[in-house]
């Protein structure tokens, strides 16, 4: 069982960002030298959550200059809000200077303050994310002579005469990981050989006490089509190595007491987050074009933290984790800085750091 670190801090003033990111690097580098698996990162724009986040391709490039062994994975890129050109380009890019160790998660978005800063319907944004995929898939396959790719897709337009560049240092292009909740998104990352996300929850309620249920039916349904799929052994073990469960938040603590205390703490500063930009979220949600059709629960209640939280003494992170890794979960991804990224809120991420280090991925790893 892998464990990557997910980057999902925030800053509720912009006068914070510049530390945010010093801070984070630092993190990153710390989660480096003690053997984590991947830095994963969100892709959001406009608020608070994860400034750096607003090209999250530069910033992985920047800390992959610094840690040439580490992968470098994406949770999720938002795919409406890219030009196709733009995402082959970034994705060939990165791509070339991990020497292919980069994992680019992708979904249609959750946020429609987002979208319309980009000029997307949220009610589109599924629609406008599936074409911009088949989009990326023809731009990597063409070659220079090949006829121009025609790119008329909502806010995306353009015609491409030659080839996308730099050409991609893994065969075809890096892996990408859908999230596998709805069918079509299980197989196409299940046909093409690529891991997945495994949710712990089923919309319309996002939220609940028993994850491990959904995550076991997202999983076996996957995993049934990878195996259908006909690929080679490696290449379905590969995809099984990576696939990811995420936690939001992540807290270890030499106690169960102990993590249960701090992580209400953390929770208190995330909510007063939310909070605050739930009024531009409210803005971006005055026509049913741009209308959301699921809510996600309070973080301080049971479903929130059930769902979305791991946390206690390394001998119960353990014991929590066993069935996921007996289940076949290759990755566990760690939001390990969640919330305003304070002082004393880097010093919790720092401390799970080191106690899962020290205790929980030799025991599971």
């Amino acid at each position: 069982m892998r464990f990557s670190v997910f980057l999902n801090a925030r800053t509720m003033r912009p006068e914070d960002d510049r530390q945010l990111m010093k801070d984070l690097e630092a993190h990153a580098l710390r989660a480096g030298n003690l053997g984590f698996s991947a830095i994963f990162m969100p892709d959001h724009h406009f608020n608070g959550y994860m400034p750096v986040a607003s090209d999250s391709f530069i910033f992985a490039a920047y800390l992959a200059a610094k840690m040439p062994q580490m992968h470098f994975g994406f949770s999720v890129v938002s795919v409406p809000l890219h030009h196709p050109v733009r995402f082959a380009e970034r994705i060939n890019i990165l791509d070339q200077l991990t020497d292919g160790k980069l994992l680019v998660g992708i979904g249609s978005g959750t946020t429609p303050e987002e979208m319309i800063g980009f000029g997307v319907n949220y009610k589109d944004a599924g629609a406008i994310s599936d074409r911009n995929l088949e989009l990326a898939e023809a731009l990597w396959a063409k070659a220079m002579e090949d006829p121009a790719v025609e790119i008329d897709n909502g806010p995306h337009q353009g015609r491409v005469l030659q080839r996308i560049a730099p050409a991609a240092y893994s065969p075809r292009h890096a892996r990408l990981m859908p999230v596998a909740m709805k069918e079509t998104s299980a197989r196409r990352a299940a046909v093409n050989g690529w891991p997945a996300f495994i949710p712990a929850f089923t919309p319309p309620k996002i939220g609940g006490t028993e994850p491990f249920v959904h995550v076991k039916k997202y999983f076996d349904a996957y995993h049934a089509m990878l195996t259908e799929a006909g690929h080679p052994g490696d290449t379905v073990a590969a995809a099984l190595d990576w696939t990811t469960h995420t936690y939001q938040c992540v807290h270890v603590a030499e106690s169960d007491d102990q993590a249960r205390e701090e992580l209400e703490v953390i929770l208190r500063g995330y909510q007063a987050a939310l909070e605050r930009e739930a009024e531009f979220n409210a803005r971006a949600e005055s026509n049913s074009e741009n209308k959301k059709t699921d809510r996600t629960p309070n973080a301080l209640t049971e479903d929130w933290i059930g769902t979305w939280c791991l946390y206690g003494s390394p001998e119960t992170v353990i014991g929590h984790l066993q069935p996921y890794k007996d289940l076949g979960i290759g990755n566990v991804l760690c939001g390990t800085t969640t919330g305003p990224l304070t002082e004393e809120r880097l010093r919790l991420g720092n401390q799970t750091l080191d106690l899962l280090a020290r205790h929980v991925m030799p025991a599971l790893g």
